[in-house]
């Protein structure tokens, strides 16, 4: 495997907004040539156009069976759950089983080749690429949709309009003395703020950390952390006073429960919506999330198949989990690398 590039989504994020049709064309473009980047390291060894017309030809006739592994990602989880779903119609003989372990933690068992998929909503660190070139994996990475990063607060929350990504700083960083809301703005209530946030073996944690304190990781220590969005949102959900971070999926599922806090990232207050996300303007909490494909796992016709299928369908099972699709080009892109093994 040759090296990875380290080309990075957040660049663009942090650029001035000239305007919207700027903006959706330069990250349409960054996003593909990063997309490029990646899956160009991991060279293939030529594909059959016959093989793989058979596969498809398997899974439509209920003949192809076996099992597919992923695990990772709890953000990327409700599209790989909606696809899994979806296969199963067409290949009902093979068993897809997808856990949530975070990012890092399906990293863990991809590199220890325990898994076939890994979700991931950041990219892969250098050190793991590092480590599975030392381990003889090659692999693709599949950007499969858009997300944004949601802040949100209890819906009895009547003092907070808007965050900029200062305040969020302020509130999150290493040796944060952030323990009351007025000490975010002297004018809110002097009453304990409670925050959630993923665990740090989230890729959603590596990501907010990275775009509002500069480093990946970098984050105070004393909030509840969960790798399950879920838990997030009920902690949420039954505390006034609390605040908190996940994927913009889980807070369009529960948006009835929760308050979203439009950011403002140096060009006025944002709220996180699919036209936001996708144009950039919400910045620089919206970023692509991925698959990675352990390419020795489409010697198995089910995985090539399942593969397939999640690239044909990633944009629309996306957007009715609350994800946000990617423009088709993107889409074509991983067709035609995957079609080279």
């Amino acid at each position: 495997m040759r090296a990875i590039s380290n080309l990075s989504i957040l660049t663009l994020r942090n650029r001035p907004l000239m305007n919207t049709s700027t903006t959706l064309n330069s990250l349409k473009a960054l996003t593909l040539l990063v997309v490029t980047g990646f899956i160009a390291g991991c060279g293939g060894s030529g594909g059959d156009s016959s093989a793989d017309a058979g596969t498809a030809a398997s899974a439509g006739d209920g003949a192809l069976q076996g099992a597919v592994t992923l695990d990772g990602s709890s953000t990327v989880y409700p599209i790989s759950e909606a696809v899994a779903e979806e296969f199963l119609a067409v290949a009902p003989r093979v068993r897809v089983t997808v856990g949530v372990s975070g990012t890092g933690g399906g990293f863990k068992k991809f590199l220890a080749q325990e898994i076939d998929i890994n979700d991931a909503s950041r990219t892969i660190k250098e050190s793991e690429s590092m480590e599975a070139e030392a381990n003889g994996i090659e692999y693709l990475e599949i950007p499969v949709a858009f997300d944004g990063l949601s802040i949100v607060v209890n819906p009895q929350n009547d003092w907070v309009d808007s965050l900029t990504v200062a305040e969020l700083q302020k509130i999150w960083q290493p040796g944060s003395t952030v323990d009351s809301w007025d000490d975010i703005r002297p004018d809110w209530p002097s009453a304990p703020i409670r925050l959630y946030g993923p665990g740090t073996d989230s890729g959603t944690f590596d990501y907010f950390t990275e775009a509002v304190n500069g480093e990946s990781g970098a984050s105070r220590p004393d909030y509840t952390a969960s790798e399950d969005d879920n838990v997030l949102v009920q902690g949420i959900a039954g505390d006034e006073y609390a605040l908190g971070f996940f994927g913009f999926a889980y807070y369009v599922e529960n948006q009835d429960k929760l308050k979203v806090v439009p950011v403002d990232g140096g060009n006025g207050p944002v709220v996180p919506t699919a036209t936001t996300i996708n144009d950039g303007t919400y910045s620089p909490l919206s970023r692509p999330i991925f698959i990675y494909l352990n390419t020795a796992s489409l010697a198995r016709p089910e995985v090539r198949a399942f593969v397939d299928f999640y690239i044909d369908n990633a944009g629309a099972l996306a957007s009715e989990v609350g994800y946000i699709e990617l423009p088709e080009e993107m889409y074509e892109a991983s067709r035609e690398k995957l079609a080279a093994f």
